[in-house]
């Protein structure tokens, strides 16, 4: 209620929130003060966006079934991601090159993440080097993101720095094999990388400027064809993932699993969490949604890993959903990314304390003080052809 009452206090001096709080208007400002490519490149996705669409409407295919008279006077957002309590479920998803939003791009984002205790999953196609981004979090929980190319040395040293400057763990992206076919992009014909937007974790690798055999800032445009040709790696398999395990003691996430048998085996293969995610509809048009393969992925390995959900995140009540069905933690993209757009890191902040806000109260009025009472038996309920499936 706090959050909420500020807003309305500050509403008696005729001051109103300055950052949309609604999604669609949020989106429409980062519109209106975006470069019409870039804008479309971080909201577009593949295809005819079909997936993208199914992502949001799953979640209004499950409501929640509130229950009355229950204390919820002393509710607890908190979680526990290996070994670290963390105060609230919420984590900023690796969303890459954001100097196309904001010139402060992924820096302004970590001293939003630190402001609100929220861990930021840094991209491996970030604006900013991992250090500088890192040297701001300091102790406070922070992960790294990578994209896993055709270079394994390269793959090597990239996870090594990320050790050695502090991050907790290791996010490995694994559907972007392919770049998908991206309608809007392609209609602007735009690329940010082919700009040198989103290479400075390249640019700055010792192991990427000996292959190049040179500093990349005397010839970016080779240097910017080398990303082009590492960057991805169709050939990889699941055994290839022990290249990964054999260099990192840290805990290795798997972002981008959506089918219950690779679930399975990610266990098999030593993940130490998953991330149940379609790449928030940017990857494969006509997908299934992420939100309808949660509980079968939950329930195929929920009690051998750890499960952390995106795709569609959007308000408090998607939140709830995604915890109900077997989440430990939610990651939110594009809304930050918007929020960076319109206001920096006070737009990223404002956007992430409104989620936050908007989740405990959906929480509490839920009639939960917990995310293990959340997850009980009829708190959600889903809908079917206009029926409810109890």
């Amino acid at each position: 209620m706090q959050h909420q009452m500020q807003i309305y206090l500050a509403g008696m001096q005729q001051k109103k929130p300055e950052i949309p709080v609604a999604y669609a208007d949020l989106e429409a400002k980062a519109r209106e003060v975006m470069n019409p490519a870039a804008f479309a490149y971080i909201a577009g996705g593949a295809g005819g966006e079909t997936t993208m669409d199914t992502n949001l409407r799953a979640f209004d295919r499950w409501q929640i079934w509130p229950r009355m008279l229950v204390d919820v006077s002393q509710r607890d957002l908190s979680i526990e991601l290996f070994g670290q309590k963390l105060p609230t479920p919420l984590l900023f998803a690796p969303v890459g090159v954001l100097s196309i939003a904001h010139p402060e791009a992924e820096v302004a984002v970590a001293k939003a993440s630190k402001t609100l205790k929220m861990p930021q999953i840094l991209s491996t196609v970030s604006s900013k080097p991992m250090e500088e981004v890192a040297a701001i979090h300091g102790e406070h929980p922070h992960w790294f993101q990578l994209y896993w190319g055709r270079d394994h040395e390269f793959t090597k040293s990239l996870i090594s720095r990320a050790e050695q400057a502090g991050y907790g763990a290791i996010v490995v992206t694994l559907d972007t094999r392919l770049l998908a076919w991206r309608e809007r992009d392609i209609q602007q014909a735009y690329l940010p990388f082919l700009y040198g937007e989103g290479l400075s974790n390249y640019f700055n690798d010792p192991v990427f400027r000996a292959a190049l055999g040179g500093d990349p800032q005397e010839n970016t445009f080779k240097a910017i064809m080398q990303f082009a040709h590492v960057f991805s790696n169709p050939a990889l398999t699941w055994n290839d993932l022990a290249i990964i395990r054999n260099h990192t003691k840290l805990p290795i996430i798997l972002k981008g699993i959506i089918h219950p048998e690779d679930a399975k085996l990610a266990v098999q293969h030593g993940a130490d969490g998953i991330v149940v995610s379609n790449h928030g509809g940017r990857q494969v048009d006509g997908s299934v949604s992420a939100l309808d393969m949660l509980p079968l992925i939950a329930e195929a390995v929920g009690h051998q890993t750890t499960i952390l959900f995106d795709s569609g995140i959007r308000r408090g009540a998607d939140v709830f959903k995604a915890m109900a069905l077997g989440a430990k933690a939610v990651l939110v993209g594009r809304p930050y990314a918007f929020g960076l757009a319109v206001g920096g890191e006070k737009g990223v902040r404002d956007v992430m304390s409104n989620l936050l806000a908007d989740v405990d109260l959906t929480m509490g009025l839920a009639g939960c003080n917990s995310w293990d009472e959340a997850r009980r038996k009829g708190t959600l309920v889903r809908v079917k052809q206009q029926e409810l499936e109890f």
